[in-house]
């Protein structure tokens, strides 16, 4: 956002009215909304101290505060919507007669604000653009579907189930990562217990022996060091660290993509994120094209859902290459995201009109790596889990033991 300096004369006298926009004629329309007096002149300025601090701080508050709405909540309201739109009940109805039935605070609150603007003349999909962390982007994509086809309920009833099956899946994970994180946190516990009670014995007795002490004795007693004289400043720096993160994370973009990037270059995570994303990508853009969407139209709205920066770059090269009159298949070739089969299946659908049907296949594709990833995530981890056991205890051995092999020249020595 840029930051805009509005002349304003109102009331026969001179006003400055600050503003913050994309471009010099989205600050023109804000200072229409926000002044009944004459607009002299609008021009962008460097936004002060005090403002760029006072932004900080909103942003950073907002970004703590706001909260996605709950699955289960989301996924009820969507079939209620579903339910309510095909029985010819008007959007604004049912999204107020369900902003007032919900008990989540969040649903609620976005809810009744979509109802408002629908109040306006806006349309559903536009609305729901202003709550995109909260909804998700494949909402907006599928309720977007529905009304460029006219069938907006069965795009809610397919939305619904396809958040139940992300549901479960997510589900799927944490029960695949339960007994790796259980034992993460028994070993950090131990490793705590051992830093802040066990360690600090040893220590006076090796001051006292006035030994030279190995390497891996000096990482424990640093550490120890920094837990129990430091540690509330450590755990408030590594707090303010992450929120810091969160917030670059949040409202770069440049930061986000490099972020992206690594984790598709992270072991396991990177799978997880490009078969979820492929595999949703997919699904939906088999929906538009079954629909009669132009395959330009359905791959933005395709796109349009996809969270990861990267991934999102690669596959807009597909929108590119099909508007110059390229075929789609080449287009996913060049994006190098997809097996030389699943080129064949879509060359297949684009030659015998069947585009549709070979994209579902594609889609169910991926949910099938999807979901042998999920399932072998407890196998997969465990070598993680075992190269940290391995590390800590070697380190709490090597770190104690050493000295005391040595502890027979010390005294002697002395």
């Amino acid at each position: 956002m840029k930051y805009f300096i509005a002349t304003v004369l109102s009331k026969g006298k001179k006003e400055q009215l600050p503003i913050y926009a994309q471009n010099r004629k989205e600050a023109q329309d804000y200072a229409k909304i926000k002044t009944t007096g004459i607009i002299i002149k609008i021009k962008e300025a460097t936004e002060p101290l005090d403002a760029q601090f006072l932004r900080f701080k909103n942003d950073l508050l907002k970004n703590i505060r706001k909260k996605k709405i709950k699955a289960d909540f989301l996924i009820a309201a969507i079939r209620q919507l579903a339910v309510m739109t095909n029985a010819g009940i008007s959007i604004y109805d049912s999204l107020s007669e369900i902003a007032l039935a919900t008990d989540d605070q969040a649903l609620k609150t976005v809810f009744s604000k979509l109802a408002d603007d629908i109040n306006s003349g806006h349309s559903l999909s536009a609305s729901m653009e202003n709550f995109r962390f909260e909804l998700g982007n494949l909402t907006i994509a599928m309720v977007n579907l529905g009304e460029k086809t006219g069938n907006l309920d069965e795009s809610l009833y397919a939305l619904a189930d396809m958040l139940e099956e992300i549901r479960a899946n997510f589900i799927k994970f944490k029960k695949a990562m339960a007994y790796p994180r259980n034992v993460m946190i028994a070993m950090a516990v131990a490793f705590t217990v051992l830093i802040s009670y066990v360690v600090p014995e040893f220590k006076s007795i090796f001051e006292e022996l006035n030994a030279e002490l190995p390497l891996p004795t000096q990482i424990l007693l640093t550490l120890e060091h920094l837990f129990n004289n430091y540690g509330p400043y450590v755990l408030g720096a590594l707090f303010l660290v992450f929120v810091t993160f969160k917030y670059a994370v949040n409202n770069y973009r440049h930061i986000r993509y490099k972020w992206h990037e690594l984790l598709l270059k992270t072991y396991l995570i990177k799978n997880v994120i490009k078969f979820s994303t492929l595999n949703r990508f997919t699904l939906v853009f088999s929906e538009l094209i079954r629909a009669g969407i132009p395959i330009a139209e359905a791959l933005d709205t395709s796109i349009a859902m996809i969270d990861n920066l990267p991934l999102k770059d690669k596959l807009f090269s597909v929108r590119v290459v099909v508007e110059k009159g390229g075929t789609l298949n080449k287009g996913l070739k060049d994006t190098k995201l997809f097996e030389n089969m699943i080129i064949q299946m879509v060359s297949a659908g684009e030659d015998s009109g069947t585009l549709d049907t070979m994209i579902k296949k594609v889609a169910e594709y991926y949910k099938m790596r999807f979901d042998a990833i999920i399932d072998g995530l407890s196998e997969a981890v465990e070598p993680i889990m075992l190269f940290f056991m391995t590390g800590m205890i070697l380190l709490l051995a090597l770190g104690i033991f050493l000295p005391m092999w040595d502890m027979g020249n010390a005294v002697q020595g002395r």
